[in-house]
């Protein structure tokens, strides 16, 4: 076999304790055989159950014991006949020994392999692990789990053991189950094994890694502190994000009877004049053209080869910062580690020694990375200190790369501290809502953290790979419905909301909650039609429309003379250009002028009230308090003048005065002027 195939042994414990936790067993082993089959199509895998009232396995017979394990399946490539008998597993009726099951299936990858054999070799363990296990005849337990440590290190095997407990099994004897914990844990420590606890069927589904990637380097080089001052590192892919397997293009036009057809399709491209649409534009005729203004300049692939940045492969250091100076959100693409060349002393002490300084330090450094010659563009990233609490792993760093200021997008949003005091949460709904937090921490002391991104699959490609699974058996199977497990993961426990039905109760109680009905289409197609400055119609229109429905019908451009005041709020919730915001004040401004000058004995007084009570809700949403200040006092200014100061009276009998300090932090004003603003009456002009 090639080094990269992979033979596995399933160990299933099925006794009575997991009957529970083997519906959800046999889907997760059903799907590692999917995959296989998707990705891996010439991988062996073998079954073996323990826990069985029967006894069949070749250590059986050659020298005895060994009881109650069954070779389910030998070694061979997976197949759908694998996938089918991993969907439907036998139940068990003895208590399981896992030692003489991981035993048996050592015993098969000897067999079938030998020493010989380069390519993986891999023990999966799966059991609650709630029984004892035997006593050896010599020694104790650790000396012979020691001893099959050593024999997975000499024929080159690796061991994976997900232990299931909680919700997933019953209740079992703390001592025996903590002497399996320690008997496991010195495989871990002894060999190249992994020991994963989980409690959920979620956690259980993302245990077993059902598609093994083998690590592949994107550098080895240099990481470059100075010129004269190198370190000899490795990078990987820490986190990727896994696509979907590549949909190929497939033709049935092939006759049935051809067993060598390869149903393949074959995609070509034409190029064809515009003056003359028969005739085919050679390559050699072709050029790519760029947009520049009203021209299109044309440019080509020697010109465009020329012109790319070429730089030299290297890891260079640009500097360390604070790490407080990074935020989270700069974060893009994936994460990549950085480890010391493996077997380099130097560079390992190095690594680490850099590495405890930046976290005693609280710093981080900037890196400039050219993965590749001949890469086109250049990576900045950020690289933090991975300080490692296991003695057989070396320190290390998480790469993640930073954006140049065109990748970052901008979007100012009014601050919370800047709202009047009236717009704060009160005590009450400050506890209603951090009780509302502490009900769905997904992580509470004492009991396991619920999805946790390693152990965590993803959904949707779950759900693919099975109904690609069934597709393959019935090809006129109906989209199954959404599986329970995989709906815990994309809803809220449905356990832990009854749980906390009073909680949710006194949050909702805490706020006030209104319904926010639509529009008729009818309502909102005679509003996109009407021209905004006409009031034709307007007594038809039974509802009115509040800002939020007003915005989603039709993109406002101007405030209107019909609606004035939900032109000027949706204007200014546009987020497609920041001039929306400045425009709507100065519209509004307009607006309230023109209303107050053609007021006739105060019939638009009312009118020009709602228009800057919107208007000073706005400036204060924008944090734009000194317009709306400064726009105030010329307006009575305005209105002195012109003799109609029985608007300012007007306006002082409804109390609206100047935006202060407590309501807007960038205001100038104090809570004094604001109060004293209109109060004392002004003269009035002759």
């Amino acid at each position: 076999m090639a080094r990269n195939k992979d033979a596995m042994v399933l160990l299933i414990d099925v006794s009575p304790s997991m009957h529970k936790a083997l519906p959800e067993i046999e889907k997760v082993c059903s799907m590692l055989a999917e995959k296989k089959l998707i990705y891996s199509k010439y991988d062996e895998v073998a079954v073996v159950l323990f826990g069985t009232e029967e006894t069949e396995n070749e250590l059986t017979k050659e020298v005895g014991g060994y009881e109650h394990v069954v070779v389910l399946q030998n070694i061979k490539v997976v197949d759908g006949q694998l996938v089918e008998t991993l969907q439907q597993l036998p139940r068990g009726t003895r208590d399981g020994d896992f030692l003489d099951a991981i035993i048996v299936g050592m015993d098969m990858l000897i067999k079938k392999y030998g020493e010989t054999y380069k390519g993986k070799k891999r023990l999966c363990l799966l059991t609650n692990a709630q029984f004892p296990i035997k006593y050896p005849l010599e020694g104790t337990k650790e000396d012979q789990v020691s001893t099959i440590a050593e024999h997975m290190n000499t024929h080159g095997m690796r061991m994976e053991s997900i232990v299931v407990r909680g919700s997933l099994t019953g209740e079992a004897n703390k001592s025996v189950m903590d002497e399996n914990d320690n008997l496991l844990g010195i495989f871990s420590k002894k060999t190249c094994a992994k020991l994963v606890h989980v409690e959920s069927p979620t956690s259980l589904l993302g245990a077993l890694r059902t598609r093994k990637i083998s690590p592949v380097t994107i550098f080895r080089g240099d990481l470059e502190l100075s010129p004269k001052m190198k370190i000899k590192v490795w990078v990987y892919k820490k986190t990727s994000e896994e696509k979907f397997p590549t949909l190929k293009k497939y033709s049935d036009k092939a006759p049935p009877t051809d067993k060598f057809a390869t149903h393949e399709v074959k995609v070509d491209f034409e190029y064809k004049s515009v003056e003359d649409p028969s005739k085919v534009v050679p390559p050699d005729q072709r050029i790519k053209g760029y947009r520049y203004g009203p021209q299109v300049i044309p440019i080509s692939s020697a010109e465009w080869d020329a012109v790319k940045f070429k730089p030299e492969k290297s890891v260079k250091l640009l500097g360390f910062s604070d790490a407080k100076n990074i935020m989270r959100h700069y974060y893009m693409k994936d994460v990549n580690v950085f480890i010391p060349e493996p077997g380099n002393t130097r560079a390992i002490l190095a690594v680490s020694a850099l590495a405890r300084a930046m976290q005693d330090m609280n710093k981080v450094a900037i890196l400039r990375c050219v993965w590749r010659q001949g890469q086109a563009n250049v990576v900045v990233g950020v690289l933090t200190p991975n300080v490692s609490d296991n003695d057989n792993i070396p320190d290390s760093f998480y790469f993640n790369v930073l954006p140049f200021a065109e990748d970052v997008r901008e979007f100012q949003f009014p601050s919370f501290n800047n709202f009047p005091a009236s717009w704060q949460p009160t005590e009450q709904q400050q506890e209603a809502a951090d009780d509302f937090v502490r009900m769905f921490d997904l992580a509470p002391s004492g009991k396991e953290e619920a999805l946790p991104p390693g152990l965590t699959p993803n959904p949707v490609l779950e759900r693919f790979y099975r109904h690609l699974e069934l597709k393959s058996r019935h090809p006129d199977a109906a989209v199954p419905p959404l599986d329970e497990t995989l709906r815990m993961i994309t809803e809220p426990d449905k356990e832990l909301l009854s749980q906390n039905r009073s909680v949710l109760d006194v949050f909702r109680s805490r706020f006030e909650v209104k319904e926010n009905p639509k529009l008729k289409k009818s309502s909102r197609r005679f509003l996109r039609d009407k021209p905004s400055g006409s009031n034709e119609g307007h007594a038809n229109i039974s509802d009115e429309p509040n800002s939020s429905e007003y915005t989603s019908a039709v993109k406002v451009e101007k405030v209107g003379d019909a609606t004035p005041v939900q032109d000027f709020e949706a204007m200014i919730n546009r987020r497609d250009s920041p001039q929306w915001v400045g425009k709507a004040i100065k519209d509004m401004k307009n607006k309230i002028h023109d209303l107050i000058e053609d007021s006739y004995e105060g019939d638009n007084y009312s009118k020009a009230l709602e228009c800057l009570i919107a208007l000073r809700k706005g400036c204060i949403l924008e944090q734009e308090p000194k317009q709306f200040n400064d726009f105030l006092r010329t307006l009575c200014i305005f209105c002195q003048e012109k003799a109609l100061s029985s608007f300012c009276e007007f306006l002082a009998s409804k109390e609206l005065t100047l935006i202060s300090k407590t309501e807007a932090i960038d205001s100038e004003v104090t809570d004094d002027e604001a109060r004293n603003f209109l109060v004392k009456s002004e003269p009035k002009m002759e």
